[in-house]
């Protein structure tokens, strides 16, 4: 099998494939990425046929690794850049332990870190990718990673999973070089993979303490909502894949980060709308 090395923050891939044609458009888009110190990686993805002769007949891409799920549906070969990125996904959804994942997005300004979560729709990613274009260091977009000392929020820059309308709003904020190719009618609607701004790949073994979380929700009118500790709490622990394998550790991480990090739920219609409360927000921060 064809493979490539990719380091992304703290976790180290070899993603092996069947198929040149997935690792060509990884290694076009992770062209700044750095390779991991004498070829450790801490996860392997494998895009394999689901069936000997569809690698070439119909090929159509399982992702496999060493943490995979037995029922997922393959994917057709055009989409083998999205199976790559889901199979990383998979493998840090499963397996990571150093830190408490959150389903998040994260940006950083004035040397600390906002934190993004809610449900698929919420534009979380469409925020993070726009901030990050505005003057907001990109930090994440699928994982927030939170220490489980520290408290700190640790980089995870991948590329930035962009869907549906999402795709021209940043086309028209975005050189073309940073985009990799749009695939229609995914299980996630219509995806395009957007390059992060080359700082936060050079600054992303640089921490954060976070001071800020929302809860946005794209769509309704605008509006700024106080949530209660235990609320926070609840949708957290929801958010996170990792929480109940971390035991001990992780409830003492998230218990830190609730008590410590004020957190607010934003309702908007628009970008400005958005990029205007968090910087009303931002702005009473100490």
């Amino acid at each position: 099998m064809h493979h490539i090395l990719l380091k992304i923050g703290p976790a180290a891939f070899r993603i092996a494939s069947a198929w040149r044609q997935p690792l060509d458009q990884l290694a076009g888009l992770y062209r700044h990425y750095p390779a991991p110190g004498e070829g450790q990686v801490d996860f392997t993805v494998r895009l394999e046929p689901d069936k000997p002769w569809r690698r070439h007949i119909r090929p159509s891409v399982h992702i496999g690794g060493d943490f995979w799920l037995p029922d997922a549906a393959p994917l057709p070969l055009a989409q083998g850049l999205l199976a790559a990125e889901m199979g990383m996904n998979l493998q840090m959804a499963l397996g990571w332990r150093r830190h408490l994942l959150l389903h998040a997005s994260s940006v950083k300004k004035d040397g600390k870190a906002l934190v993004m979560t809610g449900l698929s729709g919420s534009g979380k990613s469409t925020l993070s990718a726009m901030l990050a274009e505005r003057g907001w260091r990109f930090m994440g977009d699928e994982f927030a990673l939170l220490g489980l000392d520290d408290g700190k929020i640790s980089p995870f820059p991948r590329l930035i999973s962009l869907k549906n309308q999402a795709i021209g709003a940043m086309q028209n904020l975005a050189a073309d070089d940073r985009f990799g190719p749009e695939m229609k009618a995914t299980p996630k609607g219509d995806i395009r993979h957007l390059v992060p701004p080359q700082e936060a790949v050079t600054r992303m073994e640089e921490s954060a303490t976070p001071a800020l979380l929302l809860f946005p929700r794209f769509g309704h009118a605008r509006e700024l909502r106080e949530m209660g500790q235990a609320e926070i709490f609840v949708r957290l622990t929801q958010a996170s894949t990792n929480y109940v394998a971390l035991g001990e550790s992780g409830f003492r991480a998230l218990t830190r980060f609730v008590d410590r990090v004020p957190a607010r739920a934003m309702d908007y219609q628009s970008i400005e709308q958005a990029e205007e409360l968090i910087d009303g927000l931002w702005s009473k921060l100490p």
